[in-house]
């Protein structure tokens, strides 16, 4: 029975969702980290609010008198300086050929993220703002046709769930304004699969570049 309950744990552990959500409105940007429906803002933080006897101990620091100028250490006194060996050497580059490797395993993890990352939420409310009408149809018909221009590369890459996309016009606003939702999440077990497989592929390059650095045959 109980491997049949930790069965059922490592299944609810291997759907569980892990993203972030960014939200951007008037009142700013918000960042938020999803894990499965529990959601941390990360941004921005909230201001902790300090305790009695913190802030007794701040206004007793501020009481106390000023070092007398005796206390204070001579700035006419000589700083030594450090010695030309202490200095750091300036880092050199590594080879090109060892670098490229690396590169191309991070573009094939980047690749293989396509269509596994989804998209629950996508807002975005455009609100034109001009006093001028034909102004404003020109400016309505530009970015509906950005925003079609815009979604079908979205889909080829996230599956997207929810979308609301609108564009309004208001004469009497003095600036366009933008109201924007993007939640986006991965299961946990699809993350660590794909960490796992170009975790080994990255591991095995840098085996290979540590041989070869040490005068090792590298197959």
């Amino acid at each position: 029975m109980g491997w049949l309950i930790a069965l059922g744990v490592l299944v609810l552990l291997a759907i569980l969702p892990l993203g972030a959500s960014v939200r951007y409105d008037s009142e700013g940007v918000l960042v938020r980290l999803i894990a499965g429906p529990v959601k941390i803002t990360l941004f921005p933080r909230p201001k902790k609010k300090k305790s009695s006897r913190k802030a007794g101990q701040e206004k007793e620091q501020k009481k106390e008198k000023k070092t007398p100028a005796s206390a204070k250490p001579d700035s006419s006194a000589r700083t030594e300086k450090p010695d030309g060996k202490a200095q750091q050497k300036q880092k050199s580059g590594g080879p090109w050929t060892d670098f490229l490797p690396l590169v191309k395993v991070g573009l094939d993890m980047l690749g293989a993220f396509r269509r596994k990352l989804r998209v629950n939420v996508l807002e975005l409310k455009l609100i034109l703002a001009g006093d001028d009408p034909c102004d404003l149809a020109v400016n309505y018909g530009k970015a509906w046709a950005a925003l079609g221009n815009l979604l079908p590369r979205l889909e080829r890459v996230f599956v997207i769930q929810k979308r609301d996309l609108e564009v309004e016009c208001d004469f009497t606003a003095n600036e366009t304004l933008v109201i924007a939702r993007l939640d986006l999440t991965i299961t946990l077990g699809r993350l660590l699969s794909l960490g796992a497989v170009y975790g080994i592929r990255a591991l095995k390059v840098l085996l290979k570049i540590k041989k070869k650095r040490k005068g090792g045959a590298v197959k």
